[in-house]
C-alpha cells in the first residue's frame, strides 16, 4: 500500500484514477482548488484536500504531500490565457516537486503529453505554444530532480471506456488514448515502483496489456 497525493483531483482523468488506487489498498488524497468539488472526490473513496496550487508556496504544497510515498500531477489550466497556463502547467507544477522533494516524498507521476520535451515543435503562434512550452519547461525541471519520477505523456485524450491496452516505445506516433486508459496507466505505475522509476512512457489505445508495458522497465 502506498500513501498517493493526486494533485488536480477533480479532473476527469483523476477521478478515474482515484477510485481504481483505492481499490488496490492505497491511501489516496485528491487535492482540489474548489471546496464545491470535495463531495465528487469523496465520492470515488479519496480523501479530499482542498488547496489552490497556483497560488500557494513551495512550504505550503509541501505540507500538504508531507507523509506521502507518491504525488501525481493531474492538474492543468485548462486552456486559457498563456499566462494562466504557465502559472499552473509550469510554475505550480515545479513547485510541487521542490515541495515533493523537500517533504521527503520518493516519488512523483507527472501526466505530460504526447509530444512535451525541448523539441516539441509547437511555433510560437500557435494557440498550443503555452502549454506545450509550459509541459515540456515541468518536464525538463522533474528530470532535473533527484525523485524516483515517472512522467506520463498519453496522446489526444477521448472519453472511451477504458479497453486495458496500450501501444508504446520505438515508432509509436501521437493517437488518441481513452482519459480511462490513462487512469489505469497512473495505477499501474503506483503498482509498479521498480519498473518505472526514472521513465518516460509515450502511449496510444493499442494492443499490449498496461500491466506489460509498465512493468516492462
Amino acid at each position: 500500500m502506498s500513501r498517493v497525493t493526486i494533485i488536480g483531483g477533480h479532473g476527469k482523468v483523476a477521478l478515474l484514477a482515484a477510485p481504481l488506487l483505492v481499490a488496490d489498498g492505497h491511501d489516496v488524497t485528491s487535492v482540489v482548488r474548489n471546496p464545491e468539488h470535495v463531495a465528487d472526490v469523496e465520492q470515488t473513496g479519496a480523501t479530499a484536500a482542498v488547496l489552490d496550487v497556483e497560488s500557494s508556496s513551495t512550504e505550503q504544497i509541501a505540507e500538504l504531500v508531507r507523509g506521502s510515498d507518491v504525488v501525481v500531477w493531474s492538474a492543468g489550466a485548462g486552456g486559457g490565457s498563456p499566462q494562466r497556463t504557465y502559472a499552473v502547467d509550469r510554475d505550480a507544477a515545479i513547485r510541487s516537486m521542490d515541495a515533493a522533494a523537500q517533504a521527503g516524498v520518493g516519488r512523483y507521476v507527472m501526466v505530460s503529453y504526447f509530444g512535451a520535451g525541448p523539441d516539441h515543435g509547437t511555433p510560437e503562434d500557435s494557440s498550443f505554444y503555452a502549454y506545450a512550452d509550459a509541459k515540456s519547461a515541468a518536464d525538463e525541471h522533474l528530470q532535473g530532480t533527484d525523485l524516483a519520477w515517472t512522467i506520463l505523456r498519453p496522446s489526444g485524450l477521448t472519453l472511451e471506456a477504458a479497453t486495458g491496452h496500450i501501444a508504446s516505445g520505438d515508432g509509436v506516433s501521437a493517437g488518441h488514448v481513452s482519459r480511462d486508459n490513462v487512469a489505469h496507466v497512473i495505477r499501474s505505475v503506483v503498482g509498479h515502483p521498480d519498473s518505472t522509476a526514472r521513465r518516460i512512457i509515450a502511449f496510444n489505445d493499442g494492443a499490449s496489456p498496461i500491466d506489460e508495458v509498465v512493468s516492462a522497465g
